[in-house]
C-alpha cells in the first residue's frame, strides 16, 4: 500500500461525525462489546499512540478501519474479531471508526474502507483493502506473524512480552542486591567474576530451562556468549575482512559484535541492518537473526533498540 496524498477532511460530513460520536458514547456507557480478554479494542485518536504504537512493540496490532455505513466492513469485521479471539493473544485487533476519528484516518492515508493494516514494532508494516474471504485473511495474518517472530516481537502472556511492557530501563533490577539473587544468578555472577564463562553459561541455561522467558537470565546468557565470541576474534583481521567483503554476513557479524562489546551500539545495529538491506537468502536471514539476538543485551525500551526494530520491520516488508 503506497503512500497517497489523501485527506478525509471534507469527505466525512458533520452528521456522520455526530452519529459516530453518539455511538462511541453509547458504547462507553453500555460497556465495551469487545471480548473481555482484550483481543479486540476500540481505538481513538487520543488512545492510538498507547493502544497501537506502544503495544505493537511487544505484540502485533492489526487495525480494522471501518464505518457504520460501510457494508463490506460488516462482512469483514466479524471475521477479524473471530480470528482475534482464536489467536489467544498472539495479536490484537484495534478497531478504528473513521467517521469518529477523521484525523487518524487521514494520518493512515485511508482512501477506501474496509482497510486493514498491521503495525509491528511501532512501524506500519502491511495491509489490504476490501472484504477478503476468511481463508485469505488467515494467510495474510500468517505472513504478519512470521515477520513479527523474525523481529522478536512477542505476544502478551509470555514472560518476555510482559518484561517488555513493564520494564523501565532506568529502574534497578529486582535482583540488584546479591542477597536477593536466585541461586542460579548468584552462581552465574560468581562464575563470571572468576572468569569461568562456561560455568556462567550453564547457570543461565539452567535458569532458562525452568523459566524460558526470564529476561535477566536471557540477557546474562547473551552477554556471556558475546564475550566468548569477541574473545575468539582477531579484531584487526575482522575489521579488514568486513571492509573487503561488505556482503559477507559472517564478517559483518564479527565486527558488529566487537562494536557492541566496546559500546558502539548504534554502529553495530546499523552494520547488520546494512547486511539485511544489501543481501538476500541465507546471508540476509543470518544477519537478521543475529541482530535480533543482540537486542537481548539492552533494555527492551532502549531507544536504540526501538529505532533498529522499526528499521528492520521496514526492510523485511
Amino acid at each position: 500500500m503506497q503512500p497517497r496524498d489523501f485527506s478525509l477532511y471534507g469527505a466525512v460530513d458533520l452528521g456522520a461525525r455526530q452519529a459516530a460520536a453518539q455511538r462511541r458514547q453509547q458504547a462507553q456507557s453500555a460497556g465495551s462489546a469487545a471480548p473481555s480478554d482484550g483481543s479486540v479494542i476500540e481505538v481513538t485518536e487520543q488512545t492510538f499512540n498507547t493502544d497501537v504504537v506502544e503495544r505493537s512493540r511487544t505484540t502485533p496490532v492489526i487495525i480494522d478501519l471501518w464505518a457504520e455505513w460501510c457494508g463490506p466492513c460488516k462482512q469483514l469485521s466479524p471475521v477479524l474479531e473471530k480470528l482475534a479471539a482464536e489467536a489467544d493473544g498472539k495479536w490484537i485487533l484495534a478497531k478504528v471508526d473513521v467517521d469518529a476519528n477523521p484525523q487518524l484516518a487521514a494520518a493512515l492515508q485511508v482512501q477506501s474502507i474496509p482497510m486493514v493494516v498491521a503495525v509491528i514494532g511501532g512501524q506500519l508494516a502491511d495491509g489490504f483493502l476490501g472484504a477478503m474471504p476468511e481463508a485469505q485473511v488467515r494467510q495474510w495474518l500468517d505472513q504478519v506473524l512470521t515477520v513479527a517472530e523474525k523481529l522478536g516481537v512477542l505476544p502478551p502472556g509470555s514472560t518476555d512480552a510482559e518484561a517488555d511492557q513493564n520494564a523501565d530501563p532506568g529502574a534497578p533490577s529486582e535482583y540488584d542486591e546479591a542477597d536477593q539473587l536466585p541461586p542460579a544468578f548468584a552462581e552465574a555472577r560468581a562464575a563470571m567474576e572468576r572468569g569461568d564463562l562456561d560455568a556462567a553459561a550453564r547457570a543461565f541455561e539452567q535458569e532458562l530451562a525452568s523459566s524460558p522467558g526470564d529476561p535477566i537470565a536471557k540477557a546474562g546468557l547473551a552477554q556471556v556468549n558475546l564475550i566468548r565470541r569477541v574473545g575468539s576474534y582477531d579484531q584487526a583481521r575482522a575489521r579488514r575482512d568486513a571492509a573487503e567483503r561488505p556482503g559477507d554476513a559472517a564478517a559483518q557479524i564479527a565486527v558488529a559484535d566487537i562494536d557492541l562489546a566496546t559500546g558502539r551500539i548504534e554502529e553495530a545495529f546499523d552494520r547488520l541492518l546494512g547486511v539485511v538491506r544489501r543481501t538476500t537468502g541465507e546471508d540476509r536471514d543470518r544477519a537478521r537473526a543475529h541482530l535480533v539476538s543482540l537486542f537481548d543485551l539492552l533494555p527492551p525500551r532502549d531507544p536504540r533498540v526501538t529505532k533498529a526494530r522499526s528499521t528492520l520491520t521496514a526492510l523485511l516488508f
